[in-house]
């Protein structure tokens, strides 16, 4: 039987002065959703929060959470978005991107709307299983575009999808069976800007994942950090002590 940790955190990085990310850590529920505000829209922050706040009170309110149930959350926050942006900002977009983790008791599942990022440590491998919806990703699967130059490229800010934006909101999903000792790392653009994931894995190479999560906010942060930027690690531990500390096991693991 395995057992979950987790760390969340976010920052406002050295360039920007306001953070629009948001993220939160509904561990009884085995739900984690990491929220970007769009860059260069109204409201940004606003966004990412009415997106974060919409799932947790959806979640809190189900005895049982499933994709359906996320997917609806979001095409909920994605009507509540439009609405607002009518409302108080005289049609001015705020929109949001987002990534959302559910695990239960045999599979996990990444949804996401946008380029925040999902990704699997497995067997010392990592893995990105969301696919980011962006111009420049789009450039490389039609092969005009080298990975290795997307990251730095002008149009790398420009995302093909977000909550908030349009009438409708597409959310993509991809599930699996997980292995005790997989670790799940979410995270905002503000990451993976500023780090590859070759350096991101070697932070995520430790037993502690609180400090693993520090680490990679150092490094960002050392390397500029331009943007906001905001990640959380889900660790599914294989052994009823975990540095020491005894671990909580969620109700919806409990067989």
């Amino acid at each position: 039987m395995s057992h979950i940790v987790s760390h969340t955190q976010s920052h406002t990085g050295l360039v920007r002065k306001i953070n629009e990310d948001a993220c939160v850590d509904l561990f009884e529920a085995g739900v984690w959703v990491v929220a970007d505000g769009m860059g260069g829209h109204a409201a940004g922050d606003v966004a990412s929060q009415l997106v974060v706040d919409t799932i947790r009170s959806i979640v809190n309110r189900c005895r049982e959470v499933s994709v359906r149930i996320l997917t609806d959350a979001l095409h909920q926050a994605n009507s509540e978005l439009c609405q607002y942006s009518q409302r108080e900002l005289k049609g001015h977009t705020a929109g949001s991107t987002v990534v959302i983790l559910l695990i239960d008791k045999f599979h996990y599942h990444y949804l996401w709307v946008g380029d925040s990022r999902g990704y699997i440590l497995r067997q010392d491998k990592l893995r990105q299983l969301t696919r980011d919806h962006s111009q420049v990703n789009e450039m490389v699967e039609q092969g005009l575009l080298d990975s290795a130059e997307a990251e730095h490229h002008e149009l790398a800010n420009v995302i093909t999808r977000a909550v908030g934006v349009d009438s409708q909101v597409s959310v993509d999903v991809v599930s699996g069976v997980w292995q005790p000792g997989d670790l799940f790392l979410l995270c905002t653009d503000g990451l993976n800007k500023e780090l590859s994931d070759t350096e991101i894995q070697q932070y995520l190479d430790h037993n502690n994942i609180a400090d693993a999560n520090k680490a990679l906010l150092h490094s960002t942060l050392v390397s500029g950090a331009r943007d906001n930027v905001s990640t959380i690690l889900v660790k599914l531990a294989n052994q009823q002590n975990v540095n020491g500390k005894d671990v909580t096991i969620p109700k919806y693991l409990k067989l």
